[in-house]
């Protein structure tokens, strides 16, 4: 099985039209705990359909940038992404140490928000229908996130969600 994050075999897929992770003035680009409240935010446009596919295309970008797999942390609001489904027929177990263990990206159901520990960065896959738990999601993901979190998903759904143009 691909390594989390990494597409498995088959054609490459475009790129979607994800911004490039930047520094906005005042704020560090290190991750640092003490930021951990305002995580830098980008937004990938996708459809609910789309969304994994352009989480995965986050995770590959960030990894190509020299970003360590264990500082990643992807979330899914609707079905789980393929390598927690996969990850999950092993156990709970075996899955949570995996977290646990923090050296590689994490991918978790959005219901687990306060199940998973901080990291530098958080993807959410906006996969779901929406309502109350997209903007759980979200909030709990924002928490989570240390320096940046990137939303994958409809633009103006997740700007009303989150309360402010992204």
């Amino acid at each position: 099985m691909p390594r989390p994050g990494r597409p498995g075999p088959g054609p490459a897929r475009p790129a979607p039209p994800a911004q490039r992770p930047h520094s906005t003035s005042g704020q560090p680009q290190a991750a640092r705990p003490e930021n951990r409240s305002a995580p830098q935010i980008q937004l990938i446009p996708a459809s609910a359909a789309g969304a994994l596919d352009a989480a995965d295309e986050a995770v590959d970008l960030l990894l190509d940038s020299g970003r360590a797999p264990g500082d990643i942390l992807v979330l899914t609001t609707g079905e789980h992404h393929p390598w927690a489904a996969h990850e999950l027929s092993f156990g709970e177990a075996a899955y949570w140490a995996q977290h646990e263990a923090g050296d590689d990206v994490f991918f978790a159901g959005a219901a687990a928000t306060e199940r998973v520990k901080p990291r530098p960065v958080v993807i959410v896959a906006v996969n779901g229908e929406g309502g109350d738990g997209v903007a759980g999601a979200l909030s709990g993901a924002r928490e989570r996130a240390g320096a940046l979190l990137i939303v994958c998903g409809d633009p103006q759904r997740i700007n009303t969600v989150l309360g402010a143009g992204v």
